[in-house]
C-alpha cells in the first residue's frame, strides 16, 4: 500500500531477492522501522505465470524482463548474449529457472577472509539460509528415496521461501541418475549441505506445482513496510556526501537513516554513476558531476556461462511426446494445474538433476598452473567445484525449433570459477539508458582451456554404455573432440547463467578493487549501502538466487544491530 509519509527510516531500491529479503527482515524487526521498498517493474500477481513446469519460459514475457543483452563478445564470434533481468516485483526470481542452490562452504569462508569479516563465514551464512527457507525434503515416490538424503540440520523449517523436490518426476530422471552413477560420477544426497560435489537431485524454488519468488517474503508484511512499484530510480539524492533519499520518475523519497541499493549488478552501478559516484574518467566523459571517485564501480563483472549437449533418446524411456506433442494434452494439463496445482504441468520439467564436479584434466593443465597461487589453492579446496553438469534441461520450451521429438535429453555444462572478468560502463548521460554490459566471456586463457577439458569429461559420460544404450542420435554437440572444435562450439553456443556479480565489490578499506566495506557501506558516502549480487567478492559456485537472498538478509542483520532494532 502507498503511504502519505514522504520520509522513511530506510529506503530500499530494487524488489528482487536481495531487496525483498532485506526490506522484509528490517520491517519485521522488533522496533518496526518505516521501510520503503521501491521496484522499477510492476506487481506480479498473475498466478498463471507461476506454473512450475513452465518456469523455464517466463523470461520470454517481455513485460517482466529488462531484455538486456551483452555487447558483442570478442571471444564468442561477436555474438550478443542474452542478459535477462527481472523487471517485476520479485526481480529475477520471477523469471529464472527455479534452481535453488547455496554453493560451497569454502566460497563463504573465502568471502569472509577477502573482506576481513567473519559475518560471511559458512557457519554464519548457513544460519541465514536456514532462516530464509521452509524446506520439504520428502520424496513422494518411495522407490526414488535413494536419490536424496538431506539432513534436517542443514535446512530451515520456518522461512518464507518454500523450497524442495517436485512431487512427481519424469520417467527417465531416475534412469539418468543411475547412468551418472554407472559412468563413475559421485552421488551427493544434498547439494545444499555446504558441500555441492557430486550429482544431486536439484532443490527447486517451487512448491506444490507453483513457482516460489521473492514476493513470498512479503506475504503478511507489517504495515510499516511500504511497497511502491513502477518506480525506476534514476539517482540517489545527496547532501554533500550524505545520501538522504532517491529520485524516481520525478518523485523523491527520503530516508532518515539509510538508502540501500539492491538493484543488481547491472543497474546498481548505473544508479551510482548517475549520482556522481564512480570512476571519475567515466563520469567526466558523459559530463556527469563527480561527487566521489570510486574506480572499482562497474569493474569486476563475473558470471557463470554454459554450453549444451543434446541427444535423442529411445521414446519408450519417457512420455514427453505424448504430452508436448499433443496440444490438447497440454491444454488439459493447464486446466488441471489451475484447479489444484497438480497434473502434467507439475511433473514435466519440474525436477532436474545437477552435480558440481572437480576435474583433474583442468588442474593438470598449463593454464591452471599459470594462475596465481592463491587462485590455485582456492580451487583445490575440499568443497570447491570446477564445473557443473545438469540433466533434463527442457530446451524445447525455450527453442521449439531444435526438435519436434521430445524424447531427448539436454545436458548443460557450466564453467565454475571462470577467470574472465568484465565491466559495465555508461553509454550516455541519460539515466534511463542501460549501461553497456561486457562480461568478456572466454577472454582468459584458463577459461578456454577449462571449457575444452570439462566438455571432454561430459562427453565421456555420453559415450558410456549405460548412456549409449538408449541414445538414438546426437542433436547438439561439437563437430569433433579436437580442442579447436570444442572451443568453437563454446563460442557459438555459450549462454549466460544470469549470475552477474562483482560490479560494486566488497572489500577491506583501501582495497583498490573494492567500493563497499563489509558493512555494505559505500566508501566515502554516508548513509548509502549496497546489498545485492554486485558486492560479491567471490562468485559463489551455485545458481545464485540463493546468494542474492542471503546477501539481503546479511545487510539487514547488520543494520538491525547497528541501529538497535532488535529490541522493542
Amino acid at each position: 500500500m502507498e503511504s502519505s509519509v514522504t520520509t522513511w527510516d530506510f529506503v530500499v531500491v530494487g524488489g528482487g531477492p536481495a531487496g525483498c529479503a532485506l526490506a522484509s527482515t528490517l520491517a519485521r524487526s522488533a522496533k518496526r522501522p518505516q521501510v520503503l521498498l521501491l521496484e522499477a517493474g510492476c506487481r506480479n500477481d498473475d498466478k498463471n505465470l507461476k506454473v512450475d513446469g513452465q518456469r523455464w519460459a517466463t523470461f520470454m514475457n517481455g513485460d517482466m524482463n529488462w531484455g538486456y543483452k551483452t555487447t558483442p563478445q570478442e571471444h564468442c564470434n561477436g555474438r550478443q548474449i542474452d542478459y535477462s533481468r527481472g523487471k517485476v516485483l520479485g526481480g529475477s526470481s520471477a523469471i529464472n529457472f527455479g534452481v535453488y542452490t547455496v554453493g560451497a562452504r569454502d566460497d563463504y569462508n573465502e568471502w569472509a577472509t577477502a573482506v576481513g569479516d567473519d559475518a560471511f563465514s559458512w557457519d554464519r551464512m548457513q544460519a541465514r539460509f536456514k532462516r530464509l527457507e521452509t524446506f520439504n525434503g520428502a520424496i513422494a515416490d518411495t522407490k526414488n528415496a535413494k536419490y536424496a538424503a538431506p539432513k534436517s540440520s542443514d535446512h530451515g523449517l520456518q522461512g518464507g521461501l518454500r523450497v524442495g523436490y517436485a512431487a512427481e518426476w519424469e520417467e527417465d530422471l531416475p534412469l539418468m541418475m543411475d547412468v551418472f552413477e554407472q559412468a563413475g560420477l559421485a552421488h551427493n544426497g544434498d547439494h545444499n549441505s555446504g558441500d555441492p560435489l557430486g550429482m544431486s537431485l536439484v532443490i527447486n524454488s517451487s512448491h506444490q506445482g507453483q513457482r516460489v519468488t521473492a514476493t513470498d517474503l512479503l506475504l503478511d508484511a507489517p504495515d510499516n513496510l511500504t511497497i511502491i512499484t513502477e518506480s525506476p530510480v534514476q539517482r540517489v539524492i545527496l547532501e554533500g556526501t550524505k545520501a538522504v533519499g532517491v529520485e524516481a520518475k520525478g518523485s523523491k523519497y527520503f530516508a532518515s537513516k539509510e538508502v540501500i541499493l539492491t538493484a543488481g549488478s547491472l543497474d546498481t552501478p548505473k544508479i551510482l554513476m548517475h549520482s556522481g559516484i564512480g570512476p571519475a574518467a567515466e563520469l567526466e566523459k558523459f559530463q556527469l558531476p563527480l561527487v566521489k571517485d570510486l574506480p572499482a564501480i562497474g569493474q569486476g563483472l563475473r558470471d557463470h556461462f554454459f554450453a549444451p549437449l543434446c541427444f535423442l533418446r529411445d521414446p519408450s524411456t519417457n512420455d514427453r511426446n505424448q504430452f508436448f506433442g499433443d496440444q490438447a494434452a497440454m491444454d488439459s494439463g493447464l486446466e488441471q494445474w489451475k484447479k489444484d496445482g497438480t497434473g502434467p504441468w507439475a511433473r514435466h520439467s519440474c525436477q532436474i538433476s545437477a552435480g558440481w564436479l572437480k576435474s583433474d584434466r583442468v588442474t593438470a593443465s598449463e593454464e591452471f598452473k599459470a594462475l596465481p597461487a592463491s587462485t590455485q589453492e582456492f580451487m583445490q579446496r575440499e568443497t570447491v567445484p570446477h564445473y557443473e553438469f545438469m540433466t533434463h534441461f527442457p530446451l524445447h520450451l525455450i527453442n521449439p525449433e531444435v526438435t519436434k521429438d521430445y524424447s531427448y535429453v539436454c545436458l548443460l555444462v557450466f564453467l565454475m570459477n571462470e577467470q574472465s572478468s568484465g565491466e559495465v560502463r555508461l553509454q550516455s548521460n541519460n539515466p534511463d539508458d542501460p549501461l553497456l554490459f561486457d562480461p568478456k566471456f572466454l577472454s582468459h586463457p584458463f577459461d578456454r582451456r577449462a571449457c575444452i577439458e570439462i566438455f571432454r569429461e561430459a562427453l565421456q559420460v555420453t559415450k558410456h554404455k549405460a548412456f549409449q544404450k538408449d541414445t538414438v542420435s546426437t542433436l547438439i554437440a561439437p563437430a569433433s573432440e579436437s580442442d579447436e572444435d570444442i572451443l568453437e562450439f563454446w563460442k557459438n553456443t555459450l549462454g549466460s547463467s544470469w549470475h552477474m556479480s562483482g560490479t560494486v565489490k566488497m572489500g577491506k578499506v583501501g582495497d583498490s578493487d573494492a567500493a563497499v566495506d563489509s558493512q555494505f557501506r559505500v566508501f566515502g558516502i554516508e548513509s548509502l549501502r549496497i546489498a545485492d549480487m554486485s558486492v560479491l567478492p567471490v562468485l559463489t559456485n551455485n545458481h545464485t538466487q540463493a546468494t542474492a537472498y542471503v546477501t539481503g538478509v546479511s545487510c539487514a542483520d547488520c543494520l538491525i544491530e547497528e541501529y538497535g532494532l532488535s529490541s522493542a
